[in-house]
């Protein structure tokens, strides 16, 4: 479970949703695409950071209850996570397990959902 937490992602264990660095340390290019996200000790780089963004236009002023403050989301709405790397891709679901960043596509793979009963 994670939730929104400013720019982070955060887990339970407090670790944050991190572009990979495997391979970045010597090229210093976290921006790639396909690049692998991790859990990782917060160390406010630019790679853990990340932007939720709407997919869809709210109609009007939410109302009491539609924002879950303990996670930052809104309930069902659907929504993209963006790095905040200079490529701003977006965070995409790789063979139902892996997630990595990816150029937006419109796939369905790019988009996330908050179920707060879940």
């Amino acid at each position: 479970m994670f939730k929104v937490d400013g720019p982070h992602i955060v887990n339970e264990r407090g670790k944050v949703l991190d572009v990979d660095s495997a391979g970045a340390k010597l090229s210093g290019n976290y921006d790639e695409e396909n690049r692998n996200t991790v859990a990782y000790a917060k160390n406010t780089k630019i790679h853990q950071q990340w932007d939720i963004i709407y997919a869809d236009e709210y109609p009007a002023e939410p109302k009491k209850g539609e924002l879950n403050k303990d996670f930052g989301l809104y309930v069902e709405r659907p929504f993209y996570i963006v790095s905040q790397l200079p490529s701003n891709r977006y965070l995409d679901l790789v063979n139902n397990r892996d997630m990595v960043i990816k150029t937006p596509n419109g796939r369905n793979t790019q988009i996330w959902y908050f179920h707060q009963d879940s």
